[in-house]
Formats: C-alpha cells, sequence, structure tokens
C-alpha cells in the first residue's frame, strides 16, 4: 500500500497541471472527440462550445459565494471558537484524519456546499493542532466527505424526480425519496462509505509513513488567523465612520436575514438548496461581525479564494455544451445501454455517469443529459428506474474524486493546488467502487 500510495502521489505531483490548464486540456479533448466520433465540424463544434460558455454564470456565482460567505463565517470569533473546539477531539495524526473524514462526510450528506466549506475549515484548525499530520492528505479527507453528497439530503437527482414537474414526469411520475435516498441500496452504500472512508484514509496515513514540512503552516493559510481582531484604537468620528462601525446597522439588516431563513424553512420543509445555504452564511456573518466594518474587512480577505472558480466555469460550461450539442454524451451513455441488461443496467449508469461527470461535472445538468437515455432503456428491458437514477447519482458523485471542477472551493480555502490531494484520491475512487457496485447490483 505503501508503494502504491507513493506511485499515484508522485504520478499526479509531476504530471497533474493545475486545474485551470486541466480545464483547457479537457476542452481541446472534447473538441477532438466531437470531430473524430461524432462528425461535427470544426465551425459547429466552435459554435457549441462559444455559445454554451456562458450557461454555467448562475452557479458559478453562487460557487463563488460559497468560498466567500463560508470564509466570512468562519472567520467570526463565535464560529472560530466552535471548530477549534471540535478540532480538540484530535490530539494525533491519525485522530485529525478520522475526525475530518466524519466531519465532513455528514456536512456533505446534509448539504455539499456546506460540506465543502466545512471540511476545509475544520481541517486547518486540527492542522493547527496537530502540527505532525500530513496537510495535504489532511485536506484529500476532508474532501473524500464530497463523495457521499448525491446519496444525501442535497442530492440534486433524487430530489429533482421525486417533485411534480420534473421532465421525466411522464415516463416514471414522481419517484419519492424512499425509493431513492432511503432505498436499501442506498442506504448500504451510504453507512458503508460514511463508515470505512475515515479508516481508509488514516489507513493511507499509516502506509505512507512518517513526513515532516506537510503541515498547515507550510501552506497558504495565513489569512485564516486564529487570534481575534484587535479593536481598532480609532475612535469613530464622521457620521460615515460611526454608520461602519455601528452594531446597530449589522444587527437590524441580520435580523432581516435571520427572519426570512427561519421563514424559507417553515414554508419549505427542510429545503436547504446553495442559495439559502449562502444567504444563512452570509447574514449569520454580518450578525456575529458585529460591525459593517469588521465584517467588510472579511470580505476583502474572502473575495481572492473565489478567483479559479470565476476563471474555470465558463471553460466547463463551453465543454458541456460541445458534449451536449454535438451528441457525444449521449452517444457514450447509449454504448453503456447497449450492453446491459434489467440486472447490470445501473451499474453501468454507474460507470458511464463517471465518465461523462469529466466533462459535464454538474449533477442537474448530467441527469438532464443521461436521464432521457437511461430511464427510456430501464423501462424497456425492465430494469428498476429509481435505482438506475441513483446510478446516475453516484456516478456523477465518484469521479468528483478525481475530477477537480468540485474540488476549486475546499482547494482555495486550503491554500493548495489539485496535485496536492489528487493522489490520494485516485485510490478512494478504487476503494470506492466496490461499495457502490455492491449497492446497485445486489440490493
Amino acid at each position: 500500500m505503501k508503494a502504491i500510495t507513493s506511485f499515484f502521489d508522485r504520478i499526479v505531483q509531476r504530471y497533474l497541471p493545475d486545474a485551470f490548464l486541466f480545464a483547457i486540456i479537457l476542452t481541446i479533448i472534447v473538441f477532438l472527440l466531437g470531430m473524430g466520433i461524432m462528425g461535427s465540424s470544426p465551425v459547429e463544434m466552435i459554435d457549441y462550445w462559444g455559445t454554451g460558455f456562458w450557461d454555467l454564470l448562475t452557479f458559478a456565482m453562487q460557487m463563488s459565494l460559497i468560498v466567500v460567505t463560508g470564509y466570512i463565517l468562519a472567520s467570526t470569533p463565535l464560529v472560530r471558537n466552535i471548530l477549534k473546539k471540535i478540532s480538540t477531539l484530535a490530539n494525533t495524526p491519525g485522530q485529525a484524519i478520522l475526525l475530518v473524514t466524519f466531519v465532513a462526510s455528514i456536512a456533505c450528506l446534509i448539504n455539499y456546499g456546506f460540506g465543502l466549506v466545512v471540511g476545509a475549515l475544520l481541517a486547518i484548525h486540527v492542522a493547527r493542532r496537530v502540527a505532525s499530520v500530513d496537510y495535504r492528505l489532511l485536506m484529500a479527507s476532508a474532501y473524500s466527505g464530497f463523495l457521499l453528497w448525491h446519496g444525501g439530503l442535497s442530492g440534486s437527482i433524487p430530489l429533482l424526480i421525486a417533485t411534480e414537474d420534473h421532465f421525466l414526469m411522464n415516463s416514471i411520475g414522481s419517484v419519492p425519496v424512499t425509493e431513492t435516498l432511503f432505498s436499501s441500496f442506498n442506504l448500504f452504500i451510504v453507512l458503508f462509505l460514511l463508515l470505512t472512508l475515515p479508516f481508509l484514509n488514516w489507513y493511507l496515513m499509516r502506509a505512507r509513513g512518517p513526513f515532516t514540512n506537510t503541515n498547515a503552516s507550510t501552506w497558504d493559510t495565513k489569512e485564516y488567523e486564529d487570534d481575534e481582531e484587535e479593536p481598532s484604537s480609532h475612535e469613530p468620528e464622521t457620521p460615515a465612520e460611526k454608520l461602519e462601525n455601528s452594531r446597530i446597522i449589522s444587527l437590524v439588516i441580520g435580523l432581516m436575514g435571520l427572519a426570512f431563513i427561519i421563514y424559507h424553512f417553515v414554508q419549505n420543509g427542510f429545503d436547504l438548496n446553495l442559495n439559502i445555504v449562502n444567504f444563512t452564511f452570509l447574514f449569520m456573518g454580518i450578525l456575529f461581525h458585529r460591525t459593517p466594518q469588521r465584517f467588510l474587512n472579511s470580505v476583502s480577505k474572502a473575495v481572492k479564494n473565489a478567483g479559479g472558480i470565476i476563471i474555470q466555469f465558463p471553460f466547463y460550461a463551453g465543454i458541456m455544451g460541445m458534449m451536449v450539442e454535438s451528441g457525444l454524451s449521449q452517444e457514450m451513455s447509449m454504448w453503456f445501454v447497449s450492453i446491459s441488461n434489467e440486472m447490470t443496467l445501473p451499474l453501468f449508469s454507474f460507470i458511464s455517469a463517471g465518465i461523462v461527470n469529466f466533462f459535464v461535472p454538474s449533477g442537474g445538468g448530467q441527469w438532464a443529459v443521461q436521464g432521457p437515455i437511461m430511464i427510456p432503456a430501464a423501462l424497456e428491458i425492465g430494469a428498476d428506474t429509481a435505482k438506475t437514477a441513483m446510478g446516475v447519482a453516484w456516478g456523477d458523485a465518484w469521479t468528483n474524486m478525481i475530477q477537480p471542477f468540485w474540488a476549486l472551493p475546499l482547494l482555495a480555502i486550503a491554500g493548495l493546488k489539485v496535485r496536492d490531494i489528487m493522489g490520494f484520491c485516485v485510490l478512494i475512487l478504487f476503494y470506492s467502487f466496490i461499495p457502490i457496485s455492491i449497492g446497485l447490483l445486489f440490493f
């Protein structure tokens, strides 16, 4: 295991480019595949690419705000102290790995955006407490929790097909979450990964052996200082300065935000979507920072972490445009359908979704591409439609372990590059294939 871990880490460190260059390389690959396999002309592929380039603007803004508002909230004295208290549960490198993996997994089961931020920030506090822990593996452990998100409460595919107006309503009707999220096969996969992923990461740490100079102080995390901000010795004099340092203003607008959050959950139940997560982070940050000036100081430090997301997400939107409009994603899905039967279709849906996820790394977007292919196929051959849909969902989550698209928020907070964690994530990818396949085939 030590040799395998070192091999993948060395290969990734040596050959995996920066996340932005990874998106560029994927763009070129899909461009060539569209011409070579689907017969699209270069002009058509350029058109598909440019037309789709801005289709993820809303999503890019949401993910940018996840990083910014997550930082704002985490830098408040209250939340910082909570994270520090949780981090005290870990006193050794092994305990650090176990704690971060488990907490990040639970958080991602609640909501994937919430889980990415919580996992990264907790890992930083734990690394400061346990200085001998391998910081890169600790962040990979935090990211490994993201593997569970599509089997949890924010899973976009099972929640979508549970609504009354989804686009496949005429084919399968409304599929209750008892047949998807709370089915026996999904609960088996979730519980198996939740209980064993921490020990897998712990085993990777043991196999890797003692390392030095890999703790949090090595990396660019200095903006997440633990010490409370020193109160300014300058007494506000002008009306503008008094407004900027007014606790009343922060209290009023913060309570307005809090009132809407309560109203949202009363009206919609436990609907923890990205917008309400960002809204909650933002207004809790305003409240907990106490004055507009302290809040704005935190914002100015937070926004620099969102640069990678802002630049890279349009490129992935362009890749999605080429995949969908050229028919390349449909062709990949149809090939897996052609070799499936009623028992194996959910498994092959999972594998095909994992491949498509490299190029269309969005659960909702991927379902829009694969759902109209997989569900009719399931109906035709008598396969379980709910399990087939969850196969696509788990495939979307599975290859996120080696697709840097979703790692960008965590990496921005951690001060790392994608090559710093992906060597470990390759092994997590291989391991997770086993329980997911067992759940889809035999439950």
